[in-house]
């Protein structure tokens, strides 16, 4: 799973997933992306499991590319624990995507299995995708 190397700060405040996104909004890298058209905080876990469902279904065919990386923290207190006594421990990472933000691009492979590998793909997450290709290369 993706986490960062090292931060500057352990923890981190909730802080507000507002907006829409104004970078990472069209596809750079590869000929088809998966674009988020909700917000959302997708967890480490669901960005792992939806890489492995595409690199599965393309047979190691096309070249992935992930946009989004989780680079914060979420604490939880243990079960059980009485409130107080400071923030509870990381548990996990999320990255914050705002409608528009292009999660996952791909090359490659036909347009057929690209969207086969993305359905897939989009299974996995907690946020409602879209299939877009590159405008202009």
């Amino acid at each position: 799973m993706m986490q960062p190397k090292r931060t500057k700060f352990r923890k981190q405040h909730k802080g507000r997933n507002t907006g829409l996104a104004q970078r990472g909004n069209a596809v750079s890298f590869g000929d088809y992306g998966l674009k988020a058209v909700e917000r959302s905080r997708m967890t480490a876990r669901e960005i792992e499991a939806a890489r492995r469902a595409m690199t599965r279904y393309v047979k190691r065919g096309g070249q992935v590319w992930i946009r989004v990386f989780p680079d914060v923290p979420i604490t939880k207190k243990p079960l059980e624990v009485r409130m107080g006594s400071g923030k509870g421990n990381v548990e996990y990472y999320v990255a914050r995507v705002l409608p528009g933000k292009v999660l996952f691009e791909m090359e490659g492979v036909t347009e057929e299995i690209a969207r086969e590998a993305f359905r897939l793909a989009a299974s996995k997450l907690s946020v409602d995708t879209m299939f877009v290709k590159r405008q202009v290369r």
